[in-house]
């Protein structure tokens, strides 16, 4: 089994939630890349992607949004976000399984969800949905990942591994 982990952070919440979720799944069969060096294409041999960012706007970030979090503070800004990732991949050659996650703050619950926005648009191109879009929370914009939730990704990365066909 081999998993590709592929996120994008501007305060480090997100990572550490898709560095638990790798964990969960297995750290000795899966990747885990930043959006800005995750390859253009998938190997053949990547049975499972899950792709992770934070919310912005009610959606997946924006060049606009990550500069509106660099003036709130934010020191690691990447220069392509996951959702120009998945812009610039091409329809998927086979159904792989697919998984997405984000971060968004707890309080105040804001709508929206990057996971949902970037489930639609991979499964537009051909990747077969393994779970639910699912959401992990952080305190405020800059964080902590809220109580709880580390472990809660390591389980979720554990029940998409016992998702995987074995061959």
């Amino acid at each position: 089994m081999h998993v590709v982990v592929v996120f994008e952070t501007l305060w480090g919440n997100t990572e550490q939630v898709a560095r638990e979720i790798a964990a969960g799944i297995g750290a000795d069969r899966t990747d885990v890349v930043d959006a800005v060096s995750a390859p253009a294409e998938l190997g053949a041999d990547v049975d499972l992607l899950v792709v992770g960012g934070p919310t912005h706007a009610f959606s997946m970030s924006t060049a606009s949004t990550r500069e509106a979090a660099r003036q709130q503070g934010a020191v690691h800004i990447p220069s392509r976000g996951i959702r120009e990732w998945i812009e610039a991949h091409s329809s998927a050659e086979r159904a792989v399984l697919v998984a997405t996650f984000d971060t968004r703050v707890t309080t105040p619950r804001l709508p929206g969800s990057a996971a949902k926005k970037a489930m639609k648009r991979l499964v537009a191109l051909g990747f077969r949905p393994s779970a639910k879009p699912e959401t992990f929370g952080v305190h405020g914009y800059s964080g902590p990942v809220t109580a709880g939730e580390l472990e809660r990704a390591r389980r979720w990365g554990e029940e998409l591994a016992a998702k995987i066909p074995t061959t």
